[in-house]
């Protein structure tokens, strides 16, 4: 079955995300520690399918508190029509203004989504972005982004002008399941493989608050008992951190 296929693949990429991006995933997690108990800001931020990954680390049960997400209109996958998301991500200067607009300031947190790597917008906010002291995580596919050219002029893929690397270890083009006669893949892996990631960097976070003697800016479950109570409570506490209530 070629479902068969696609889950044997995509075991595959996460054992080897787990084999080669263990000290990324703590050092990043120790990073987000560090910023919020420095009082200061995390976002996270993809174009079109990328963005998914930002929404999947916020206002989510397990999720912390402290992660803001960045909404820019133009590239989320509610434009019509949608391949106007793929012309504007090229645009060379909207991700300055994005991150200027964010007032993002040295001491904060951005995680940059794009599997790629190559397009105008992300690597106009990680240079903005660096260039206001902001630490700066890239999740990408290193060996795909390897394979193709740079769409902004400092010649550059995202990569290579960030702080700290995540690779998500899929194939070149992201689709990984291969067909007789169709030229084609199809089953990309980056949403999935991604989240794994992020997920592990949430859970690495936790026991680092942990270690430190500091109770977790978690989300309980709003649908179990006390949930509401909790978020509630955790909300208000990390109110000064948060941009998206």
């Amino acid at each position: 079955m070629y479902s068969d296929k696609y889950f044997e693949k995509l075991e595959s990429i996460l054992r080897e995300i787990k084999a080669t991006q263990s000290r990324a995933i703590r050092e990043c997690a120790e990073k987000m520690v560090e910023t919020t108990l420095s009082k200061h800001m995390i976002y996270a931020v993809g174009c079109g399918h990328a963005g998914l990954l930002a929404k999947e680390l916020f206002y989510r049960s397990g999720g912390l508190v402290t992660v803001n997400p960045i909404f820019a209109p133009g590239l989320e996958l509610d434009v019509v029509p949608v391949t106007l998301t793929s012309d504007i991500e090229r645009i060379e200067g909207y991700g300055k203004t994005v991150i200027s607009r964010k007032n993002l300031t040295q001491g904060d947190f951005l995680l940059i989504h794009s599997v790629s790597g190559r397009n105008a917008v992300s690597i106009d906010m990680a240079l903005e972005a660096k260039k206001r002291g902001v630490f700066v995580v890239c999740l990408t596919n290193v060996k795909y982004s390897e394979s193709v050219s740079s769409r902004h002029s400092c010649g550059k893929r995202l990569f290579e002008v960030c702080s700290l690397v995540l690779d998500n270890c899929g194939d070149i083009g992201d689709a990984a399941v291969s067909f007789e006669g169709f030229a084609q893949k199809s089953g990309p892996t980056s949403t999935a493989a991604g989240a794994a990631i992020l997920n592990a960097v949430v859970a690495e976070a936790v026991g680092i608050f942990l270690e430190k003697g500091v109770v977790p800016p978690v989300f309980m479950s709003a649908n179990l008992d006390g949930g509401d109570e909790h978020n509630r409570k955790i909300l208000d506490e990390y109110k000064n951190l948060i941009t998206y209530m």
